[in-house]
C-alpha cells in the first residue's frame, strides 16, 4: 500500500524544522518506524520535515554521563566505545534492533518516538535512568524515560515537539545486561529484559529493572528490583525476583494469538534469571 500525500521539506537547523513542522507534520530521521505505518496509512502526515541533515542532532559524547543525539544510528551507539564501557545494556540492545541495514539507518530518536512495545532500545533507558531531551517551539524540557513511554505507541511528546537527545548516567560501576526473546521472524522481542546491577563484593546493593514486548510499553519493575537488592543473586533470590517481575507487569501486559499475555508473563520471570546471570557473571 502506498501512504497518502504529503509535502516534504528538510531542515538545515532545530529552530527551522520546529518552524516547519506545523500541526499535522511528522519529523523524518532515518525513517524506518515512520515510513511503514505511512504505507499502512496507521500514520497519514501532511507534511514531513526531513531531520536528518542536522548535525546538531547526531553524535555521541561522554562527560560525566552520556550524550546521544537523536539521530544516531543503532549501529553507531553498538559500534561507540563509549557506550559500551558507560553502558554497556544499551549497546547490546542497539546491536540486536531489526537487521543490520535497520540499524545502518534507524535511530535512536526515531525509535522512541514511535514507541513500539516490542523494541529493545527503550527497556534499557527505562532501567539505567535515562532522560529523553525536547524541543518545542515554547523551549526546552526534558522527561525521565520511566515517565516519556506512556502506553502503546504512546509518548509523552507533544504536536510539534522533536527529541534532541537522550541523556545517561555513567554506569560503568555497575553491571548491566539486555537479553530477549526474539520472534523468529521479525526479531522483534517478545520479551525483553534490562538490568543494572551495583554489586558491594558478593552482595547487590541496588538493582534496575524494566521489562518490554511482554508489555505495551517498557516497565521499571520495583518488586523485581526490591528482591535482587541486598541478595547475593543466589537461586533464592532469582526466583522471588521472578515471582514479582510477574507481578510488576501485570498491569500492562500485552500479547497475541501466537504469545498470548500469560505465556509472556511467565517467561518475563525466566529472562529476569538470565538477565541477572548475564549481568552478574
Amino acid at each position: 500500500m502506498w501512504p497518502n500525500k504529503f509535502d516534504y521539506q528538510r531542515a538545515e537547523s532545530i529552530d527551522q524544522a520546529l518552524e516547519l513542522i506545523g500541526d499535522e507534520g511528522k519529523f523524518l530521521a532515518g525513517g524506518h518506524s515512520l515510513l511503514p505505518v505511512m504505507k499502512l496509512r496507521l500514520s497519514a502526515p501532511e507534511q514531513l520535515v526531513d531531520i536528518g541533515r542536522i548535525d546538531s542532532l547526531r553524535g555521541i559524547s561522554a562527560n560525566g554521563g552520556l550524550s546521544i543525539g537523536a539521530t544516531t544510528t543503532h549501529a553507531e551507539i553498538a559500534a561507540s566505545g563509549d557506550v559500551q564501557s558507560m553502558c554497556a545494556a544499551l549497546a547490546s540492545a542497539c546491536g540486536q534492533v531489526g537487521d543490520q541495514a535497520v540499524r545502518n539507518f534507524g535511530t535512536i530518536g526515531g525509535n522512541i518516538a514511535h514507541a513500539d512495545p516490542a523494541s529493545d532500545p527503550p527497556t534499557v533507558l527505562v532501567a539505567c535512568g535515562a532522560t529523553i531531551n525536547i524541543q518545542g517551539a515554547d523551549g526546552a524540557r526534558s522527561v525521565a524515560a520511566q515517565d516519556f513511554f506512556a502506553d502503546l505507541f504512546e509518548t509523552d511528546l507533544e504536536d510539534g515537539e522533536l527529541i534532541t537527545g537522550i541523556s545517561l548516567p555513567n554506569c560503568s560501576d555497575c553491571q548491566c545486561a539486555y537479553v530477549k526473546f526474539p520472534h523468529p521472524a521479525s526479531r522483534y522481542a517478545i520479551v525483553g529484559v534490562a538490568v543494572c546491577l551495583k554489586m558491594d563484593g558478593d552482595t547487590c546493593a541496588q538493582a534496575d529493572v524494566a521489562v518490554g514486548g511482554a508489555t505495551v510499553k517498557a516497565v521499571k519493575c520495583a518488586g523485581a528490583e526490591a528482591a535482587l537488592a541486598g541478595s547475593t543473586l543466589d537461586d533464592t533470590a532469582l526466583n522471588a525476583a521472578a515471582d514479582m517481575v510477574k507481578a510488576d507487569i501485570e498491569e500492562w501486559l500485552a500479547g497475541d494469538v501466537a504469545y498470548p499475555e500469560a505465556y509472556r508473563q511467565q517467561m518475563a520471570g525466566v529472562y529476569l534469571k538470565r538477565a541477572v546471570k548475564a549481568a552478574a557473571g
